[in-house]
Formats: structure tokens, sequence, C-alpha cells
């Protein structure tokens, strides 16, 4: 029998269709089913991990929350984009993985039946951590305008309740590719100033960005230190996934918490893994602009040759959605379409929000499949769904 901390959590979707390509053995399929990408982490970052390997202090538990250099160099980061200061030895500690550390927040911060406001369509993964810390996600719905997405600024409004305890933001957002703009950015910081409640923000993929504006970031909004946690990981960005290596940055009195749950949890963290994390936040040749131009371009291909179907604009990250509901075709059918006779490897979004919203659509990942191979991606949608 299911116990009962699992009767809401289902599952990704993204594993089963992975294992399905996979089964296939199929070199010409493509690969737009996980957040994978084929371009290679800062060569200062190999360098400082292959250096790791052989170093004894590397082959340790210790120390528990994350070695100094990194913590130092996450610090440093946020500061530089936001202009808040940090201490890096009482406000932040390294966790394995940006979504550990958001699990690890999320222990830290709620109660039983807490709600946790995030917006619809989000990562599954993210919904079902805030149900296994105990919370209830409260779905804030993103509306289509001009071509890309917009929050739904009314529903944010009403979102909140005498329950509402965290807000959970990810700009850019997975799996629609939202940047909150300004004005939507000032209306959560009101509600978590307004409600007393924490805002938790993923930033994983913060500088991933299409719209050639700056990065805009919570901390930049007045009175939001001490109501804000930050979780950053070198995943996206710096392209280092197989590292498992992430940061939390928050007010000192919070953190001991996050701390406790830390140690409780997965006890530490890539001890070979955070030398090169730490080399990647401070080098000089990230390649995150040159890698953000190659997303972005894979984006446009795609965006050029299926422009006759309904896909919605991501301004970030690494994914879009195409609502194939509008087309009178479920999801999970347009993705079982598309790998057996378009040959394409492509996840329906069921369970990343309601199911008139999120379930609408069908995520194309971008990040891993270079033009080359997507040029003439709209004939295999064709061969798969005959329109």
């Amino acid at each position: 029998m299911t116990v009962s901390r699992l009767r809401h959590i289902p599952g990704i979707n993204v594993d089963k269709m992975g294992n399905a390509a996979d089964a296939l053995g199929d070199p010409d399929m493509l690969r737009l089913e996980n957040l994978d990408t084929d371009i290679a982490p800062p060569r200062a970052a190999l360098e400082a991990t292959r250096a790791s390997v052989d170093a004894d202090e590397a082959n340790s538990y210790l120390p528990f929350l994350g070695i100094h250099a990194l913590r130092e160099a996450a610090v440093a980061r946020l500061t530089a984009d936001t202009g808040v200061a940090y201490d890096p030895e009482a406000e932040c500690i390294v966790s394995a993985g940006g979504l550990s550390g958001i699990l690890n927040v999320l222990l830290a911060i709620l109660e039983q039946g807490d709600e946790v406001i995030i917006t619809d369509p989000a990562y599954a993964g993210l919904l079902n951590r805030i149900r296994l810390a105990g919370g209830v996600p409260r779905l804030v719905p993103l509306k289509v305008a001009e071509g890309g997405w917009r929050l739904d600024l009314e529903a944010l409004a009403a979102s909140r309740s005498d329950k509402t305890r965290a807000v959970l933001t990810m700009s850019p957002s997975m799996p629609s590719g939202i940047v909150h703009d300004h004005q939507e950015w000032q209306a959560i910081c009101d509600l978590v100033r307004q409600t007393g409640a924490w805002l938790v923000h993923d930033a994983a993929m913060e500088r991933i960005l299409y719209t050639d504006a700056p990065v805009l970031h919570p901390l930049q909004f007045p009175d939001m230190r001490e109501r804000t946690v930050t979780v950053g990981s070198v995943s996206k960005e710096y392209r280092m996934i197989g590292w498992r290596v992430g940061w939390i940055v928050g007010p000192r009195a919070l953190m001991n918490d996050v701390g406790l749950v830390s140690l409780s949890n997965v006890v530490c963290q890539v001890g070979i893994g955070m030398p090169g994390a730490a080399a990647a936040l401070t080098t000089d040749d990230d390649g995150v602009a040159q890698a953000t131009a190659r997303w972005r371009a894979r984006r446009d291909l795609i965006l050029d040759e299926l422009a006759d179907l309904p896909c919605v604009r991501p301004d970030g990250g690494w994914s879009l959605l195409i609502d194939t509901a509008a087309l009178d075709l479920p999801p999970e059918k347009a993705s079982a379409l598309l790998l057996d006779k378009g040959r394409i490897a492509a996840t329906a979004m069921t369970g990343w929000g309601a199911p008139d919203q999120a379930g609408r659509y069908l995520r194309l990942v971008f990040a891993n499949e270079p033009r080359a191979r997507l040029a003439g991606i709209r004939e295999r949608f064709r061969a798969a769904w005959g329109m």
C-alpha cells in the first residue's frame, strides 16, 4: 500500500519517455524529452574536477555544509547580480544539486498543509517536492499573450490565503520558459511582504535569456533579503548536470534550520564535484553567453519550422511547449505518435500542473540537439500527426 505522502505525487513522465527512446536505439531519434545538453562545461571546471579525483581532501564527508571556496563563489555571484551581501559561512550551504536544495528548504519551512504558490505549468519535480515536504501547491496559471507567456496577476493576487507559507519561483521557468518582467516580480514581492511568506527562488537558469534584457532577481526589490532564499546550481547555465552540485543562500536565522535538514537528508555533497563547481563560478570564461546564443538559435529554428502549430514562445530556458489540445490531440497521444512515426522523443506535461492548464501541452527540449539535426523537424511532425 502506498504511504500517504506519496498518494498525490505522480511521476514526471520524462523517465518513461527517455526509457522508451533508449529502448529503440535509433540514432536518428531526436532526443527532445529530457533536460540534457550537448554543450560542454567550462574548461576550468573540467580541469578542476580531474584534479579533485586525485585530491584526498575531496574524498571526504567534510566540510558537511560545503567547501569554503564554493560557498564564497556562490555568494559573490549573487552579490554581484543583486548588490545584496551575504556571509558565505553562515548564510550559504552547498547542496547535492539544486533540487535537493529546494527540498531541503521546503522541509525547513513547511508544516503539514501549508500552501506554496507556484505557476502552472511548473516542473513536476518542484510540485512533487512541495507535496513530499507536506505542503500543498497553490497553482497560479500562466497565460499566453502575444505568442509568449505572462503571469496571471489577478490569479496571483487571489491565490493568497491564511495558509500561504511560501512562493516558489523560477525565471526562466521550466517547462514554459517564462521570464518574469518587472511588473510580475513586483506583484510577487508585494504578495510575499503582505503575507509574511518565504520566497524560494530557483535560479538555475536565470542567465539563459533570449529577451536581451538584464537578469531580474527578487533581491533587487525592496525589503526582500530577510524573506528570500535563493537556490542555484551548475547544472544548466554551466552545463554540469552530472556534477550534482547546487547552493542555498538565505538569511542567517533560516539557514540554521536548512543546515540541519541538509545534515539529516543527503548529509553532504559530491566531494569531487565541488572544486569544479567553484572553478565554473570563478572563471572568466564560463561560456554561458556563447551557450545561450546556441540554444536561442535552436529555439528559433523550431519556432520557425513549427510556426503553423500552436507553440508558445519561451523567453528563456531550454524548452518550449506546444498546445496539442488545441489540435484535438491529447498530449500523451501526440507524444506516442511522435515517437512511433516521427522519431521524436517528447514529453507530455501530464502532472506538471492542472489537467486543463499544463495538461494541454507537449514539451520540446532544444538544448541537446544541434541545428543540423533539428532542421526539417516540421516534416517529422507531419509524418506523425498527419497535419
